[in-house]
């Protein structure tokens, strides 16, 4: 991408993004840094503390210190760059700027944010008045907040704030049930569009219905040959079971007929207009005003992971929706790229979570990036294999005894197969696990997940044959498969 300001605002208003506290607000309403139109500039406007100002600006400081104000953004996400602007503030815009960033739970009020542990992604940089101040952030971790330091007062129109959506996919739901891939909320981006003339290419995912024609994707009227498009990157390699195209307020200028290609492109980069497209959605007329839902007219065509919404022959769709189950492997790749951008202590809880040992964690999360799932698993079981004896049991110990119920909700649904056990059957796992214990010094670790009780007591009778060294290996292979299982579930 070669300008940010393409990518999705993390901070606009529609997707749910406020500013929650400034220091000081006197002459213009901290509200206004995230309003989604442009500043506008009225000569002979006052009110009874000053010049009307369309931004948010704070009183001349005569004391220490300078202006700051914390903006919760509308989604998690990668801040890839930002626009302060400070159009129509001349005199009195500030002369540097900095910003922080952290990583809290949405609901997280002004007190518990002010002690929030925040880190620098854009040092003290100058503005300049009456501007659009571009700033690149290269900063790889998903944040929640930002914090907008101004030095020391001053005035600042609107906040911009580009990047990449990183959900967490737990508070969504998960990505196991059947979900909206094409959502701005979700993960999903416009990558490309024929034309934009009339109305941005962001528009068609934003949540909700548009309110006016203005809150959809248009294009202008076409006078040649050929048909409008736009390229939808869904949020996760997903199979589509139901699509809709919503043509609200577009009444005199809808288009006359739509069609939906698709394609699992892989590592493409700037040749997605070039990947190999298959159909999913043949051409379809389509009415003005109106939600149009399809689902037997879908191709069964596969995983997908980008869609191409094609118009006939121009003309405005003001949200497209592409309902889906994602796959094995488009969950595993949102496990990476939540993983990836974890910052600090959650990116090491989270792994802990899945694996109890310091140095598995420890060196999992020094090895960050991963591309996708496949080097994720690749990179989690070569370290783990690498790990010495003691940093295996100290996995070993983090889980509670098969039969224990008063382990981790985790390790409950784990043990589901216990639910059913009569008690002959959980005496008999008790006395396995003394003897189990006794015998290799740590607790006996097997994947319950899908097992019943006998199953995992008859496991534990014919593992207690084997030597200690063996039953080590056994062990860490287990483990290894309990980590699998519980990676996914980062993502529900």
């Amino acid at each position: 991408m070669s300008d940010f300001r393409e990518a999705l605002n993390l901070a606009s208003e529609r997707l749910g993004g406020s500013v929650l506290y400034a220091t000081d607000d006197y002459f213009a309403e901290k509200e206004n840094l995230l309003r989604p139109t442009k500043p506008v500039w009225k000569e002979h406007e006052y009110t009874n503390r000053g010049k009307w100002m369309d931004g948010w600006e704070s009183r001349r400081k005569r004391t220490p210190g300078h202006d700051f104000a914390i903006i919760r953004l509308g989604v998690r996400g990668v801040v890839r760059g930002v626009v302060v602007d400070t159009a129509f503030f001349r005199g009195n815009y500030p002369s540097h700027c900095s910003i922080e960033a952290c990583e809290a739970r949405p609901e997280s009020d002004t007190d518990s944010l002010l002690a929030a542990n925040w880190i620098e992604i854009l040092p003290k940089s100058e503005l300049r008045g009456d501007s659009e101040n571009l700033f690149a952030i290269d900063a790889p971790y998903a944040f929640t907040h930002l914090r907008l330091h101004i030095y020391p007062d001053g005035g600042v129109a609107r906040l911009r704030v580009h990047g990449e959506v990183v959900p967490e996919w737990r508070r969504e739901g998960g990505l196991s049930i059947e979900t909206d891939l094409a959502a701005a909320e979700h993960g999903a981006d416009v990558l490309a569009c024929s034309d934009m003339f009339f109305g941005p290419k962001h528009n068609l995912i934003m949540p909700g219905r548009a309110v006016n024609m203005s809150d959809g994707w248009e294009t202008k009227r076409r006078r040649g040959p050929g048909n409008d498009w736009v390229i939808v990157q869904l949020a996760a390699e997903g199979s589509v079971r139901r699509v809709e195209i919503d043509t609200n307020h577009f009444k005199g200028n809808y288009p006359d007929a739509c069609s939906i290609d698709g394609t699992r492109a892989f590592a493409l980069a700037g040749a997605i207009v070039d990947a190999e497209w298959f159909e999913i959605l043949p051409r379809t007329k389509l009415q003005a005003h109106t939600r149009h839902i399809f689902i037997d007219e879908l191709a069964q065509s596969g995983p997908v992971t980008h869609l191409r919404l094609n118009v006939f022959p121009d003309g405005g769709v003001s949200r497209l929706r592409v309902y889906g189950v994602a796959t094995d492997e488009g969950r595993g790749d949102a496990v990476a790229r939540y993983i990836n951008t974890l910052y600090g202590d959650p990116a090491a809880a989270q792994l802990r979570n899945c694996c109890g040992s310091s140095e598995w964690v420890r060196r999992m999360i020094a090895a960050r990036p991963f591309p996708s799932w496949s080097d994720l698993i690749r990179e989690a079981e070569g370290i783990w294999k690498g790990l010495a004896a003691e940093d295996w049991r100290e996995a070993f110990a983090a889980h509670p005894r098969i039969g224990d119920r008063s382990g981790s909700k985790w390790a409950q649904q784990e043990q589901s197969g216990m639910a059913s056990a009569s008690s002959e059957s959980m005496d008999a796992l008790a006395a396995a696990n003394r003897e189990y214990e006794a015998r290799f010094g740590h607790i006996y670790i097997v994947c319950a997940t899908g097992r019943s009780a006998d199953e995992m007591l008859a496991m534990a009778w014919q593992r207690l044959e084997n030597s200690p060294e063996d039953e080590l290996r056994v062990a860490a292979e287990e483990q290894m498969k309990i980590t699998k299982l519980r990676l996914m579930k980062l993502v529900g």
